[in-house]
Parts: structure tokens; C-alpha cells; sequence
């Protein structure tokens, strides 16, 4: 069984502007979501990658967000392994050290009479904070067009308020969208969590438009009678945005799954909820306990399908019309991201098409590499989840120590009375250790499904 989609013609809306229609997406004049501000550590470089192209991200004095190449000039080394003096980042290596723009400021085994050389310098590109996510514009930094950061309907109103979270991911850019671009998996993969198994059914999906700046879709379900629809699109080369509500309520949302191809079988994805429908509780909550109890749960659910699926389809060495057996009612947005890749997508530096591929395969190393990890994924690169969990295992630790003096006091204390007193303390420090461990391991271990 096969699937056809139809691309019908729309308005362009202020998501998809008019611009001339090319034939291949330019990956290079786009802006990617790097990390939320308040995930940049304040003390040390924060190092990425784009197509497995290093860089570094930094503040200088000034607070100025600066983004270089992550290679010293001097004897390649990385300089996100350095420290930040003073606003410029100096490699670790011999202690070159650079500037806002790229340009080498202080080389120390170099005479004080004598000149930096020219070419002792390192790429730089423009960086910028907006709604509190930092984004990089990958070219070069005079032909960013700033007005082309995607923005988030109903974000400006002083009653929205927003959940992000951060993740890494064993699998390229193009495996998590087609796993977000799919609504028809959330009743049986989220059972319990997300969704419920019961709600499974066949979808309306329509494709409103399809240009080379995205996918325009929508989607609603056909057991209850005029379902309202509800708007699911791609916006190139980035974004899937989910956006509902009710008018007469008054009550706006929408979900912003932002990903960043960090390189071949990695990416990482930054995941925005917000609208105006949260409760005072959830407001409250602090992050990395909506984290460890909802958020990497539902990601979890997914990862190791995916992981899977993507060995599936390699050791196959098809290309996916020969693997997929689509349905109009479920799959209809997959494939259309799918085929959006054979049309425009043929610049990239790697890509799954429909009918094409792209420098696609993992070698034995990349899958070795593959697991579970909430620790690695998300714990270390996430502020909030982080600093719980340092402050976690700082209690634990502080909780046996108690525990095992108290028990030395119980032993050798003549009184009774001291006993059995130091005896209890110990216990209830042994349980609250038992506590911390406990949670500690929810920042640690990731959710697997039964």
C-alpha cells in the first residue's frame, strides 16, 4: 500500500514568507537553536557542534555572547577545553588567547616587542539571545537576516508562560523530526504517560502547504465529531511546532521542538511548552523535578524505537519507499518531511530521504556509543537538573557520614539515653540517605518501557 499526498496551494502566513523558490535549502543561511540562556554555564566555554563542525560559545566582558570555530589556530586543540580570562577564551594548550571577533590578543612564548601573526586568528560567527533561547547564524555574519528566527505565536503576551527542557539524542536531526512530525504514535508509545492506547484511530492529516521553506500541516482526530484541528508545522530547517487553543476560553498553547544536527547520528533538541493554560502548581514546580518526572519520560519512551528503527532501515540498505508502508491516515506529514529532503535537501552534509539518502550509516563505534543515558543526555548539559543533582548526591554523602558517627556514638556512649537518641538519628540518616540515592538515580537512570 502506498501513499499519496497532495500539496495544496495557501496564503503564505508570517511563518512562511514569500521568498523566490529554489531547489535546494542552504543549511548554511539559517539560525539554530544552540541552547537556553539559562543552560550556559557562567564560568566556562559551552562547545558544540553543527555537522560535526566544533565550535565554542562564550560572554566576554561585556556580557556579549561570542561564538568561534573550536579549534586553536596554534596546534589544533580544542579551545572549549580553556578558561574564560578577563572575556577572552584561552586555549589550555599554551595559552593563546582570543577576542570577541576571533582575533588572537595575547600569544605568551612570543617576545613582548614582537607582532601576533595575522593568521593567528579563528572564524567567528554571529550569535544572539532572543526569548531567552541562544541562536547561531551559521554563515557568515554579515548575511544574517535576523527577522528569519522563527517566532512563536501568542509568546508576547504577559500571560504566557513556558517549560523548557534540553536532551541529546543517539540519532540525526531528520529521525527526531520524523518521530515528532508523526501524531499517530503518542496513544500507543506514550501509553500512560502522554497518551492512551485507547485513543488510537485513524487521523485527519491534511498538507496546507509545501515549499522550500517548511511544511504547513494540520491534524485532528475522527472518532468525535468535528475534532478541532490541530496545527502541526516545519519550519526549515529546525522547528516542528505544534500550536493549539481555544478562542472562546481564551486559552492559546503550543509545543516548539526545536533540534540542532550537532553531527552525523547526533542531535540535540531543545523542547519549548507554553501558553496561558498552566496551573499555579506546575508554575511552581521546579525544573528538574517536571524533568525527571515527566518530560524525560515521554523523550525516553521514544529513543530506543528510534534507535532501532534507524539500525532497521540501515542493515536494509533501502531507501525508505521500499521500507515504509505508509498510511494516509497516520503518515501522511512523515512522508512529506521525507520527500521535502529528496527535494531540497540534497546540501546537506547528511539526510534520510524518501527516495534518496545522503552519506547515511553508522559505523561500530557509533553503535556502541548508543544507550539509555539520562546522566550524559541531559542531567550534565540541563542547569536545573544538574545542580539537584550535585546538591543530591552532596546529601547522600553528608547522610552516611552522619549516620555512620551517630552509630560510633550509640556504641560507645555510657548513657543510655545518648543511645538510643544517637541510635535514631543514625536511622532517619540512613533513610534520608536511602531518599537522596533514590532520586539521585532518576537524574542518572532513564525511563524504559515494560
Amino acid at each position: 500500500m502506498s501513499l499519496e499526498t497532495e500539496t495544496l496551494q495557501a496564503t503564505p502566513t508570517s511563518t512562511f514568507e514569500t521568498l523566490e523558490e529554489k531547489q535546494e535549502f542552504n543549511w548554511r543561511q539559517s539560525w539554530y537553536a544552540v541552547c537556553f540562556l539559562q543552560d550556559l554555564p557562567t564560568n566556562r566555554p559551552y562547545s558544540f557542534s553543527l555537522y560535526d563542525e566544533p565550535f565554542v560559545l562564550f560572554k566576554d566582558q561585556n556580557g556579549q555572547l561570542i561564538c568561534l570555530t573550536d579549534c586553536c589556530p596554534h596546534r589544533a586543540a580544542r579551545l572549549s577545553d580553556g578558561q574564560i580570562i578577563d572575556g577572552k577564551i584561552e586555549c589550555s594548550y599554551h595559552g593563546w588567547q582570543f577576542g570577541n571577533n576571533g582575533q588572537c590578543l595575547h600569544i605568551p612564548q612570543l617576545p613582548t616587542d614582537a607582532k601576533i601573526p595575522v593568521n593567528a586568528c579563528v572564524s567567528s560567527f554571529k550569535v544572539l539571545e532572543l526569548k531567552g533561547i541562544i541562536w547561531m547564524w551559521a554563515g557568515e555574519a554579515e548575511t544574517a537576516i535576523d527577522e528569519l528566527i522563527p517566532s512563536l505565536p501568542d509568546w508576547d503576551k504577559p500571560e504566557c508562560f513556558n517549560l523548557d527542557y534540553v536532551r541529546d539524542l543517539p540519532y540525526d536531526q531528520s529521525y527526531f523530526i520524523e518521530n515528532i512530525i508523526d501524531p499517530a504514535h503518542i496513544p500507543i508509545s506514550h501509553d500512560g504517560i502522554m497518551g492512551n492506547r485507547k485513543d488510537a484511530q485513524a487521523l485527519e492529516i491534511e498538507v496546507m502547504d509545501s515549499n522550500i521553506q517548511g511544511i504547513k500541516g494540520r491534524w485532528r482526530r475522527t472518532r468525535t465529531p468535528n475534532a478541532p484541528w490541530i496545527s502541526l508545522d516545519f519550519i526549515a530547517p529546525n522547528l516542528i511546532l505544534y500550536k493549539f487553543g481555544n478562542e472562546q476560553q481564551g486559552k492559546f498553547g503550543g509545543t516548539a521542538l526545536y533540534s540542532i544536527p550537532l553531527g552525523k547520528n547526533r542531535c540535540r533538541i531543545l523542547i519549548r511548552n507554553y501558553g496561558n493554560f498552566f496551573t499555579k502548581k506546575i508554575k511552581l514546580m521546579p525544573p528538574w523535578l517536571d524533568h525527571i518526572s515527566i518530560r524525560s519520560k515521554i523523550l525516553e519512551g521514544d529513543l530506543q524505537l528510534v534507535v532501532e528503527q534507524k539500525a532497521q532501515i540501515e542493515r536494509l540498505g533501502q531507501n525508505l519507499k521500499e521500507v515504509y508502508l505508509p498510511l494516509k491516515t497516520s503518515d501522511t506529514l512523515v512522508v512529506e518531511y521525507r520527500k521535502w529532503l529528496d527535494k531540497f535537501g540534497s546540501s546537506l552534509p547528511f539526510y534520510q530521504g524518501y527516495s534518496t539518502s545522503k552519506n547515511v550509516g553508522s559505523s561500530e563505534s557509533d553503535q556502541k556509543l548508543i544507550t539509555l543515558d539520562r546522566f550524559s543526555q541531559h542531567t550534565l548539559i540541563c542547569h536545573s537538573c544538574n545542580r539537584a543533582y550535585q546538591v543530591t548526591n552532596r546529601v547522600k554523602q553528608s547522610c552516611i557520614g552522619v549516620a555512620i558517627a551517630l552509630a560510633a556514638v550509640a556504641i560507645l556512649a555510657d548513657d543510655y539515653r545518648i543511645r538510643i537518641a544517637a541510635m535514631l538519628v543514625s536511622v532517619a540518616a540512613i533513610a534520608m540517605s536511602v531518599m537522596a540515592h533514590t532520586l539521585k538515580t532518576r537524574f542518572e537512570r532513564s525511563y524504559t518501557r515494560h
